[in-house]
């Protein structure tokens, strides 16, 4: 059980956003647990964004991920996870606590892309919609309800849910044109709901839970599926990669975070008016 240092939990953070935020907290001092599908490298593998190919080779691993946070002087736990898999799901919550007897922050960063997942409306198999939203709605919320009675035991805790602007804003064109599909956009938009509900319960108790939208960012499975010109096209500035981790940072930490509960908070604007990027 760790007694000098705060843990942190991240989910996704084989690569891309995940494995940013989870470097970012282990620099800020967090012991860091963080789940994903691919153990070793050369083993990731993605979908892609639109059609039924063949899934496209990415870097990223557990193992990496692993060596770099204990690169930065704390402990790591790598724990295998699939988000579509609800069982998986409550066993990783329940392998932290295990080993180490806590959770302070808990970072919902893991998303659900499968095959279909962003085919055009009358394309859509139904069947693939409800695992996308198993994954991005349902099976978050059985993560926070595994993690949860934890934080409050122990007096308090933060949650961060990595939002997407899909859930709000209009796509740019159909799916396959830059635009994303509605199974996708409707999970994020369900995913959305999850921190103003337990800030609503559970804040008298210590808990707080931000939507952090990270913005435009191009990870590594983002560049290999390809297809992200349009959206350039139509004004998404890209976001530097590094960024969503340095807004995490500051929001377990700050005193000054709580003005942003209850409100989605742009990570681009974030960054920029604290000075997070150096």
């Amino acid at each position: 059980m760790t007694e000098t240092r705060q843990v942190a939990v991240v989910t996704g953070a084989s690569r891309g956003i995940g494995r940013r935020v989870a470097l970012a907290l282990a620099a800020a001092g967090y012991d860091v647990a963080f789940t994903a599908r691919t153990v070793e490298e050369g083993e990731g593998r993605v979908p892609p964004r639109y059609g039924n190919a063949g899934k496209i080779p990415v870097p990223g691993s557990l193992a990496r991920t692993r060596a770099e946070i204990e690169a930065l002087g704390v402990r790591a736990l790598p724990v295998r996870m699939d988000l579509l898999d609800r069982a998986s799901v409550t066993a990783a919550a329940a392998t932290v606590l295990d080993a180490w007897g806590r959770v302070d922050v808990l970072v919902n960063n893991a998303v659900a892309h499968l095959a279909g997942t962003h085919e055009r409306f009358l394309d859509l198999d139904v069947d693939v919609a409800e695992r996308v939203v198993a994954g991005n709605y349902l099976n978050q919320i059985a993560l926070i309800q595994a993690v949860l009675p934890a934080m409050l035991d122990q007096g308090g805790g933060t949650i961060v849910n990595l939002c997407s602007g899909s859930a709000t804003s209009e796509p740019p064109g159909p799916p396959g044109e830059g635009g994303w599909g509605v199974a996708y956009a409707a999970s994020k938009a369900a995913f959305g709901r999850l921190a103003g509900a337990v800030n609503a319960e559970y804040r008298g108790r210590g808990i707080r839970a931000f939507n952090l939208d990270p913005g435009f960012v191009v990870t590594e499975a983002g560049a290999a599926r390809g297809g992200l010109g349009t959206l350039r096209d139509e004004g998404f500035e890209a976001t530097p990669e590094e960024a969503p981790g340095a807004a995490v940072a500051w929001l377990v930490a700050s005193p000054d975070a709580d003005a942003f509960l209850g409100r989605v908070i742009w990570t681009p604007k974030l960054v920029a008016e604290r000075g997070l990027l150096g």
